[in-house]
């Protein structure tokens, strides 16, 4: 049943997307990329995540919402979240009351439509095997799209983790926001219980999110403010999914 369950689930991705998609990048030549957010990025990415709870048996549950900013006080915000799962990638856009610049490799633009996307939102895409230009691009953009209003988020990790395991946290989160001025905000998230990496099939069940009080970078130095953020969340998951971590 389950596996019923996700195949209907991703087949409905595969079909929305594409008239979604094909309007947004059709609409990119005449409309500014926060119109294009709020009109055809979050509700289909909420439309995804309302998919996988309602077929797939896939619920969440929120802690430390009030959390996130609401207004303009702290306008450079970086979101540091766990990476276990695809879920999370489709979530926090649909979930914060601000557009949100991912900072991803480059070679996913060359997925038909989605890259579009991705691309016509104003995203930062990277070049992994060019560090240092990587990194110049990421402080440059990141802070043009900051003042433009929207929120970076990036993965600490790098890549999706198993869930009970931890990968190794780099700074490049920690960096931006130093150089930035910008607030640091952990989340730890627990989707790999539901959705397992490199899996095509949802286990119904409870994702729990939770997010952290925001941490100014300013003062700081790198390495040890990710320490923190460290910290912080690998408490937490051990707190949220405590089964995963015996």
């Amino acid at each position: 049943m389950n596996a019923v369950r996700s195949i209907l689930v991703f087949a409905w991705m595969v079909i929305s997307v594409i008239p979604v998609g094909l309007a947004l990048v059709l609409s990119a030549l005449f409309l500014k990329d926060d119109k294009l957010w709020w009109w055809f990025a979050v509700p289909w990415l909420r439309g995804v995540i309302g998919a996988a709870r309602i077929v797939g048996g896939v619920q969440y549950r929120m802690h430390g919402e009030q959390n996130l900013p609401r207004h303009d006080d702290m306008r450079r915000v970086v979101l540091c979240p766990k990476h276990q799962s695809t879920w999370e990638t489709f979530f926090f856009p649909s979930m914060t009351p601000h557009p949100l610049a991912y900072v991803f490799k480059k070679e996913l633009l060359r997925i038909p439509i989605f890259g579009w996307c991705m691309a016509a939102v104003r995203m930062i895409h990277i070049d992994r095997s060019k560090r240092s230009e990587a990194w110049t691009k990421v402080a440059e953009q990141g802070q043009v799209l900051m003042d433009r209003g929207k929120w970076v988020i990036m993965f600490p990790e790098g890549t999706r983790t198993e869930r009970g395991s931890k990968g190794a946290y780099k700074t490049g989160a920690t960096r931006l926001a130093v150089a930035t001025g910008a607030y640091v905000i952990p989340i730890a998230v627990t989707s790999g219980r539901c959705w397992p990496r490199r899996s095509f099939s949802f286990i119904p069940g409870i994702i729990d999110v939770s997010v952290g009080e925001p941490v100014s970078a300013e003062g700081r130095e790198p390495g040890e403010l990710m320490d923190e953020i460290e910290r912080w969340i690998e408490a937490e998951m051990r707190r949220l999914d405590p089964e995963a971590y015996q």
